[in-house]
């Protein structure tokens, strides 16, 4: 299996949150999929209006702060010290589009894709092989579990936006969510205890697994 195969597997996810959200209210559906895209670069060059006003010197220190080291330098920062910190981010042309969005994003049914993909790259961060060759079944099971979890203590804490003088010109939208690191390490340590359960790794995947479980934090 390929370390992109859960792809589809968020895909899927992200798409039943908009069917379940549409039951509830009206919704317009995040632009992309770049919203949980981890890697993707941001450029603050050409800013021409923000959301507090015309300069990029303006915007939180947060958002500054991830757009030159990620989730883990903001939580570096003392106001989160004691807290993970995910960001969602999306880029269109359609400000209404993007704000509805950003309005409707909710911890409850949005969150947990943010959080799956940190968990599964934290997982493939040690593996010396391919993930499922290195932990067996548990991989899988972890991954699953982390994708249809319930992280009910996350924070929506501020959505903040840019706006870029390219041609044609267009919106980038950012949504902060946190939530406290002890509460989050005891769901991940609820998962993993699942996870092997269910899946009863042996041998040197257990090892290995065994190792993951008491390390885990060190890369997260």
């Amino acid at each position: 299996m390929k370390i992109k195969l859960y792809l589809v597997f968020l895909l899927l996810t992200v798409l039943l949150s908009f069917s379940c959200a549409g039951q509830k209210k009206a919704f317009i559906p995040v632009p992309d999929f770049s919203v949980y895209n981890t890697d993707k670069r941001i450029d603050i060059d050409n800013i021409i209006q923000t959301k507090d006003g015309a300069s990029a010197a303006r915007m939180p220190e947060w958002l500054l702060t991830y757009v030159n080291g990620g989730n883990r330098a903001v939580e570096q920062l003392n106001t989160y010290r004691d807290k993970y910190v995910f960001v969602g981010m999306s880029e269109n042309e359609n400000f209404i589009a993007l704000n509805k969005w950003a309005e409707n994003f909710t911890t409850a049914q949005d969150f947990a894709v943010l959080a799956a993909i940190r968990i599964e790259e934290r997982m493939i961060l040690t593996a010396s092989l391919y993930p499922d060759d290195e932990y067996g079944s548990f991989f899988e099971t972890m991954v699953k579990i982390a994708y249809s979890t319930a992280y009910r203590d996350a924070v929506k804490e501020e959505i903040y936006w840019f706006k870029k003088g390219t041609v044609p010109e267009v919106y980038n939208f950012f949504i902060l969510i946190s939530i406290d690191r002890m509460t989050m390490q005891f769901i991940i340590r609820n998962m993993m205890s699942q996870a092997i359960a269910a899946s009863s790794p042996s041998g040197s995947q257990a090892i290995t697994v065994n190792r993951l479980r008491n390390t885990f934090f060190e890369g997260f």
